[in-house]
């Protein structure tokens, strides 16, 4: 029979600060095929005009921002969990949404675009309410999950529809996402999330207006 072994609190901190800097600094890699099927060779991206082309990839900067504070918020809850059963589901989503990371990277790199320069910012500002919705324990800590997807599966649809016409290669992305999403918001109401007060709803959205317009410029 293994011994499991039992990580000591620096052995949490290390891999947690690990962690952090693999998110902002380390080029992510996909456990899944990336789902930008259409126009293999990057002829679609060559085809959209130098305006619709800069439009996508502050878009597709705007997604990869979401996805960074996806990885602040799971890794942070992660941490703050009071069950192990919670602890796993947060990290196994935390992996999952590494995809979504690196798919929105190698897109705004397609495009010739840029990720954004206050990635630091929106990951520490994430990671704090993470771990402020892990410490007031479990239910809300499942119940951020839930409302948290389920806004950026409206803010995917949005942008699906803000996307030029023949930028297939991002809409496919887009859309991939959109569907994993989806599902994790599924995935935690069905552990037991609690709803969350209307006000709390109204502060995400209002946070998250302020993340898409910042991220869309720097």
């Amino acid at each position: 029979m293994t011994n499991q072994r039992r990580y000591t609190q620096i052995d949490e901190h290390i891999i947690g600060l690990s962690k952090i800097l693999n998110t902002l600094f380390v080029k992510p890699a996909p456990n899944r095929n990336y789902p930008a099927k259409s126009a293999e060779s990057g002829a679609n991206t060559d085809d959209l005009s130098e305006q619709d082309r800069r439009h996508s990839s502050r878009y597709m900067r705007v997604n990869h921002v979401g996805e960074i504070c996806a990885q602040a918020l799971y890794q942070s809850q992660a941490l703050t969990a009071k069950e192990p059963t919670t602890r796993a589901q947060m990290q196994s989503a935390a992996d999952e949404e590494i995809d979504h990371l690196a798919w929105c990277e190698q897109r705004i790199e397609e495009l010739g675009g840029r990720k954004s320069l206050l990635n630091p910012f929106w990951y520490a500002g994430a990671f704090v309410i993470g771990a402020v919705a892990g410490i007031a324990g479990d239910k809300w800590n499942l119940g951020l999950v839930a409302e948290t997807e389920r806004q950026v599966v409206k803010h995917l649809e949005h942008h699906l529809g803000k996307l030029p016409e023949n930028d297939l290669r991002s809409k496919e992305v887009v859309a991939q996402m959109k569907q994993d999403e989806s599902q994790h918001a599924e995935q935690a109401m069905a552990a037991g999330a609690a709803e969350l007060p209307p006000a709390a709803k109204r502060l995400m959205k209002c946070a998250s207006k302020v993340m898409t317009k910042t991220a869309y410029w720097v």
